[in-house]
């Protein structure tokens, strides 16, 4: 935008500088020969001066070069020109009729209709699975708009990161877990220091769908045959999901990954340093820091986790998630209370009860009926 504006203004000048030198020429021509040809001694001689003290001239500007080039068709200028080489007077006159003739000759169809336009970006956001030929098929068949895929590649949204951003062959690796969150477990290792400097590693496994924790458990030694144990723990024999998404740890080992396919379980292993494959995942260890390792020093493994096992319960049933609804992942029964009532006012009835969480770290609010 700044470049484009430069050269609007360059081109507003050139057109203001052009039209009063016309309008200087038009008068002159009313002028008596003898005039012009002493006033044009007059100025030579001036010229001179300034050519004996060998002043160089500042640098011209496109409006000078555009007037010297336009006016020096209508006399022999090679014996006026004094401040520039003949060749350089040349090549001012070559770049201008080559921009003539590029703004004379441009090149391609004419742009489509700016419905058409909006029309194709708005296929494109709204089905993120179709290609060019799709789009261009559906204006073609279904709308009697005929274009080419080649046309609509033309227009197709550029968006920031993508490595080809006009050829979309397949759904988003974010789009496939949204839509298959009911059917996804996601798991992942955490790290706590005790207060004896001892290293602790926290397993968890969450269910996407319903932000719920499966399971988890603590160790100071982690294997692949007790990563193996916690899924026969975790994962019911009578489950329904159908895929695993983990990261590349060296505790995912290829005959855990084979275990848990005899599970009905499809393993997804994460690109390499890329923890927003496993967004989720990554989203939960760093809930459960903020809100209880960060303000919890464990004394052992078996502090660890009973207050992991208090948080998780917390978690499961009296946090509410956004993502949800907002909701909880493990809803109780319709309270009661919630009849249709005004949205600032409490049962006159009821009472809030507050039940503390990790020793009034958190609270969970809830009504109760007063006794009568």
């Amino acid at each position: 935008m700044p470049q484009l504006k430069q050269h609007f203004q360059c081109l507003i000048r050139i057109l203001i500088n052009t039209a009063a030198e016309s309008v200087r020429y038009v008068t002159s021509l009313a002028r008596s020969r003898s005039v012009l040809v002493a006033e044009n001694l007059f100025l030579r001689k001036q010229l001179a001066f300034y050519q004996e003290r060998q002043a160089r001239p500042r640098r011209l500007t496109d409006a000078a070069r555009f007037s010297l080039a336009l006016w020096s068709h209508l006399f022999n200028w090679k014996d006026a020109l004094v401040i520039v080489k003949p060749e350089t007077l040349i090549r001012w006159h070559r770049k201008g009729f080559k921009l003539f003739w590029r703004w004379k000759s441009r090149a391609g169809r004419p742009r489509l209709p700016e419905t058409i336009r909006k029309l194709i970006v708005q296929m494109v956001r709204e089905n993120p699975t179709w290609g060019q030929e799709r789009v261009a098929d559906e204006l073609s068949v279904k709308l009697g708009v005929c274009v080419s895929p080649r046309t609509v590649r033309a227009y197709w949204p550029v968006k920031p990161g993508d490595r080809d951003p006009k050829k979309i062959f397949s759904q988003r690796w974010s789009t496939f877990v949204r839509n298959h969150a009911q059917a996804i477990l996601a798991c992942d290792f955490l790290v706590s220091v005790t207060a004896g400097f001892s290293v602790l590693y926290v397993f968890v496994v969450m269910e996407i769908g319903t932000r719920r924790i499966l399971h988890f458990n603590v160790t100071a030694h982690p294997t692949a045959a007790w990563t193996l144990q916690q899924f026969r723990e975790a994962i019911p024999s009578d489950h329904s999901y159908t895929f695993l998404i983990h990261d590349r740890d060296s505790i995912f080992s290829a005959e855990l990954d084979k275990s848990l396919n005899s599970f009905g379980l499809k393993v997804l292993r994460t690109p390499v340093q890329s923890p927003k494959a496993n967004a989720y995942c990554e989203r939960l260890i760093g809930t459960i820091r903020r809100e209880c390792l960060d303000y919890m020093i464990p004394l052992s493994e078996k502090h660890l986790r009973k207050v992991l096992r208090e948080w998780v319960s917390h978690y499961n049933r009296g946090r509410p998630h956004a993502s949800l609804g907002p909701e909880v992942p493990e809803p109780e029964p319709k309270s009661l209370f919630k009849a249709e009532r005004h949205r600032h006012e409490l049962p006159p009835d009821c009472r809030i009860r507050a039940k503390e969480v990790l020793a009034g770290l958190h609270h969970e609010y809830s009504l109760e009926r007063e006794a009568a």
